[in-house]
């Protein structure tokens, strides 16, 4: 039977079940005594190793099996919930997403997970797991993958040599990425990599100890490479051994799927696959579903048959009219849909981190059910993540430091989301230790990011703000965890390219805050249309306070740049039709129209010719062509067919 036609239907059930686990776990770790939790994480991983095993991945139905042994020897009560079965259980969880990311991408849905099995059988048992492998030395040898396979032994076939490499750092290594680097030249120089552990993406973060292995194909002599290697700087040990491919067991075929391939060892198993399953299938993309609530979809359907009805009344009237615009207009409403868009945020990282990190922390989530756009999700996330892992690596205190400063031990972290008017308010707080003014401010001197003069100016939360700078960090050491040195101020540009801002309070020896507004849209905005010249611009409402206007005396000059009085405070005064180089604008008479627009707590006055007045728009973007176009986010179809560009404030307000 094929059952290719209910893939994706298999998919997205797969990973709702998969965050159904997830979110029990993380209750589960809470209340561990609850049952009626176990019952339903052991439900939905029963369904998911039915499903499985239906669909043909076995591997996917294999580990689910023993994963749904373990938690039905919770519900038995014949073992109790301890923080170290919960990591196995983690853990399986992860390669079980893994596996659903294969195959949603046309993979086979393989993976090793030999050591997480044991680890289960272990629990099952009765006895106490082995501790999952972590970041330190990589493995004995390597678990290879079809492709790695099919390639080691045609290397073999072809007079090559295969060498197993472990490369030692020094301890004292500071470049362990560039030294990385420099063991991975060489190599490629004598011969092709086929497989590293860690992967090239963990080297290249740093994300090991001292050592790593590398998997060679090579005609150049064992010593001789040996001797190379040993060449480079900081490289304290290099053991080279012939790589065992020569037969392959059932376990093999089971390990994990093959890092990328170097070039030529890529087109040898891309020709050895082809010669041995001639009719492939393509490989699929992802499908992108969403399930949507039912109630919704009912008012959906209610709104589109009023729409139908509407839209044949406007197609008689345009025929009775014989109003060829208005014709045109009604045939491509016609045409237009709605796309309807959900997402949850899973923060169930928090956890390993926590641990980790050796602390003790409690999420809670607080209006979860706080609906963004679509577009808007998709850039958030990232940001977010790095927001609280610092709020976990920098925030909250070790659970010892937290009592001897009369602290409860395990710390809080709050993300709060809630909507007010047009935008949509994210708040993460914690209870830990907060920012050192001091250490800020002296960073921020040391640094060059403000002078001792200016630093005697600033007010405290001007100060917190200085951990925007880029590049800024008050660490002694970087981390792992809050992002390897990369400073809050991606998080603030991401935020500011989304119409947003993102602002920090802090009480030392109480906690931080940090509030994101993000507009509750990016794709319908409420703008005020603006005419400089015969140009018609568009200003976000979302960025706007007010409108005014600005008698000539009334404009002043400081630091060599135009301000205003506004409300008692200087803002600067931003003249748009030099900005924007507009042709055939006129100088400025007796009274400017102006518009004060607002990036967190800064303010800045756009200087137009008129104001036209305020409307909906639809953001389109400005396309890869234009995608650099200084303060400006994208543009808009006017109802009389004109074309408005749709002003970014946040890169006018400095």
């Amino acid at each position: 039977m094929d059952m290719s036609q209910y893939l994706d239907l298999f998919i997205d059930e797969s990973k709702e079940h998969l965050q159904t686990i997830n979110e029990r776990l993380l209750e589960l770790e809470k209340s561990p005594d609850d049952a009626a939790i176990v019952n339903e994480i052991f439900r939905a991983a029963h369904t998911l190793k039915g499903m499985s095993a239906t669909m043909g991945f076995e591997d996917l139905a294999n580990l689910t099996h023993q994963m749904e042994n373990v938690l039905d020897g919770l519900r038995n009560r014949r073992f109790s919930v301890t923080p170290e079965l919960l990591d196995v259980i983690f853990e399986a969880v992860d390669h079980l997403e893994a596996m659903i990311v294969s195959i949603a991408t046309g993979g086979d849905g393989k993976r090793d997970v030999s050591e997480t099995v044991s680890r289960l059988r272990q629990i099952e048992q009765g006895e106490t797991p082995e501790s999952p492998a972590g970041g330190g030395a990589p493995s004995s040898e390597h678990a290879y993958g079809e492709f790695e396979y099919h390639v080691l032994q045609q290397a073999q076939e072809q007079g090559f040599s295969v060498y197993e490499i472990r490369v030692r750092l020094r301890q004292d290594c500071l470049l362990k990425a560039a030294r990385v680097y420099m063991v991975f030249e060489r190599l490629n120089e004598a011969g092709e990599i086929v497989k590293s552990t860690p992967s090239v993406d963990l080297l290249e973060e740093e994300q090991f100890d001292q050592e790593f292995l590398v998997t060679v194909v090579s005609k150049v002599p064992a010593d001789e490479l040996q001797k190379q290697l040993m060449s480079i700087s900081e490289v304290e040990q290099v053991e080279i051994a012939a790589a065992a491919v020569g037969e392959r067991t059932e376990a093999a075929g089971e390990k994990a799927a093959p890092e990328p391939l170097g070039v030529a060892a890529a087109e040898q198993a891309a020709a050895q696959a082809e010669a041995e399953a001639p009719e492939k299938t393509p490989a699929k993309q992802a499908a992108k579903t969403i399930r949507v609530n039912i109630e919704r979809l009912d008012r959906l359907m209610n709104l589109f048959e009023e729409l139908v009805v509407d839209r044949g009344r406007l197609e008689q009237i345009s025929r009775d009219l014989n109003h060829a615009e208005l014709t045109e207009t009604v045939e491509r409403m016609s045409r237009i849909s709605s796309d309807l868009q959900t997402i949850i945020l899973n923060m169930r990282m928090v956890r390993q981190l926590a641990r980790d990190l050796g602390k003790k922390v409690r999420l809670e989530v607080i209006g979860a059910e706080t609906e963004l756009d679509r577009t808007v999700i998709d850039e958030i996330g990232d940001p977010l993540v790095h927001l609280i892992r610092n709020a976990l690596d920098h925030g909250i205190e070790a659970p010892d430091v937290r009592m001897a400063h009369g602290k409860p031990e395990e710390g809080l972290v709050q993300l709060r989301a809630y909507h007010s008017g047009n935008h949509v308010f994210i708040e993460i707080e914690d209870d830990g230790a907060g920012i050192s003014r001091e250490k800020v401010l002296q960073k921020a001197i040391k640094r060059g990011i403000v002078s001792p003069e200016a630093a005697a100016q600033l007010t405290d939360q001007q100060i917190y703000g200085l951990i925007f700078a880029p590049g800024f960090s008050t660490a002694e050491q970087v981390s792992d965890i809050s992002g390897r040195g990369v400073g809050l101020d991606v998080v603030k540009s991401t935020i500011e390219s989304l119409g947003g801002a993102v602002t920090v309070d802090s009480e030392p020896g109480k906690g931080s805050l940090f509030s994101i507004q993000l507009p509750l849209t990016l794709s319908i905005i409420s703008v005020l249309l603006v005419q400089i010249a015969k140009e018609t611009y568009a200003i976000p409402l979302s960025s706007i306070i007010e409108t005014a206007l600005v008698k000539k005396e009334e404009i002043f000059s400081a630091h060599n740049q135009p301000v205003i009085d506004f409300r008692g405070k200087i803002v600067p005064l931003v003249r748009l039709k030099e900005v924007f180089d507009v042709p055939h604008a006129s100088d400025d008479g007796e009274a400017m129209a102006a518009v004060i627009v607002r990036k967190g707590e800064k303010l800045a006055a756009l200087a137009v010719d008129s104001f036209i007045g305020q409307q909906e728009v639809v953001l389109k973007s400005l396309g890869n062509y234009l995608s650099s176009v200084f303060a400006i986010s994208g543009a808009t179809i006017l109802g009389d067919g004109r074309v408005a560009l749709i002003i970014d404030c946040n890169a006018l307000v400095k």
